[in-house]
């Protein structure tokens, strides 16, 4: 059982308010005993709302809330007074959030900058009072609009981590260990696969007070994409990284082939992710001498690389640089800067 509460799927019911009846009130005073019509318009129902909040890292207030109903609207009354409105209901969810609907599979919305907000369900409007009705011809109708019913719909919220370094590994690569040097995240470490049951996130702290985001998601086995060991559950998570980290360890028989393995994973998962830049980090490579990691090198990903040992330090600030790099790279570009793939 996982220890943290992280939750990112989650189905809700959602109800938006009945819009109020009209009324078909007359005017009625001590010395107008038979006064024109005088009914009101029924209030609006509320509305429901998705907003996006950075502060929420997890869908987990909505595992125990799963309807979400907003109240309908007051009927109209006397002297022409409008019903009051239903109240809205916000729903507050993590920066990266997308949802659809759960009958159809219809993609409704996604929410990824803060505060964003976009309308999932309409209130009712309110019905005409009987005062609207009256003409020329008909100078006291005797009948108001009901208000419009409400909306009710099932809805899957999903969260995908919003994160500028995605990790990518076989289980058990050492991408736990990275996270715990570079950023002040604590995950669960330990010597045996799956240790990482859960996406954890941390900020890495760069020169002149820079920082950005790092992922660690859990590890990815061959075949995750067809639902194999735990990978698909959290493959979503990898879409809204910015750049993607390739953990592999130094003692690994061909880190060629299982780049390859890692890299069809998440090609045939989604198509879009073969487009996204990469980086290799070859760790544990305290394990091997120079000239064995000479070796290594000549057969390799063509993409940026580096060796690195989060237990001896080793590479971590070279590591740094080169994902700072990656992350820029359009500004390095064309401000001249080289970039350097081989950091060893």
């Amino acid at each position: 059982m996982a220890e943290s509460n992280f939750v990112d799927y989650v189905k809700i019911f959602c109800r938006s308010g009945q819009g109020g009846r009209g009324s078909s009130h007359f005017r009625r005073e001590k010395y107008i005993p038979r006064g024109g019509p005088d009914g009101g318009d029924g209030g609006r129902g509320g509305h429901i709302y998705l907003r996006a909040d950075r502060n929420l890292w997890t869908l987990l207030h909505l595992k125990f809330e799963r309807h979400i109903i907003a109240t309908s609207g007051e009927g109209g009354s006397s002297k022409r007074s409008t019903g009051k409105d239903g109240e809205d209901r916000i729903i507050e969810v993590p920066c990266g959030t997308v949802a659809f609907d759960a009958e159809t599979g219809e993609y409704i919305c996604e929410v990824t900058d803060d505060r964003r907000t976009v309308l999932l369900l309409k209130g009712g409007r309110g019905g005409r009072g009987n005062t609207f009705f009256k003409t020329a011809t008909n100078q006291a109708p005797r009948f108001a609009q009901p208000g419009e019913p409400s909306e009710e719909r099932s809805i899957i919220l999903q969260l995908k981590l919003l994160a500028d370094v995605g990790l990518v590994g076989f289980p058990n690569a050492g991408k736990s260990t990275l996270l715990s040097i570079v950023t002040a995240a604590k995950p669960k470490i330990a010597d045996y696969p799956f240790t990482t049951l859960e996406p954890n996130l941390g900020i890495v702290g760069y020169r002149d007070d820079r920082s950005f985001v790092m992922a660690d998601i859990p590890g990815i086995i061959e075949g995750a994409s067809e639902g194999k060991g735990i990978g698909l559950r959290f493959l979503r998570h990898i879409e809204r990284n910015s750049l993607l980290l390739f953990m592999i360890a130094a003692d690994s028989d061909d880190i060629n082939r299982q780049y390859r393995i890692l890299d069809s994973e998440l090609t045939q998962y989604n198509p879009d992710l073969a487009g996204k830049n990469r980086v290799l980090a070859i760790t544990k490579s305290d394990l091997i001498d120079d000239e064995l990691r000479e070796a290594i090198s000549k057969d390799l990903p063509d993409i940026p690389y580096v060796f690195i040992s989060s237990i001896t330090q080793q590479g971590i600030t070279e590591l740094k640089d080169l994902l700072w790099q990656e992350l820029n790279r359009e500004t390095f570009h064309d401000t001249g800067q080289i970039l350097h793939k081989n950091l060893m």
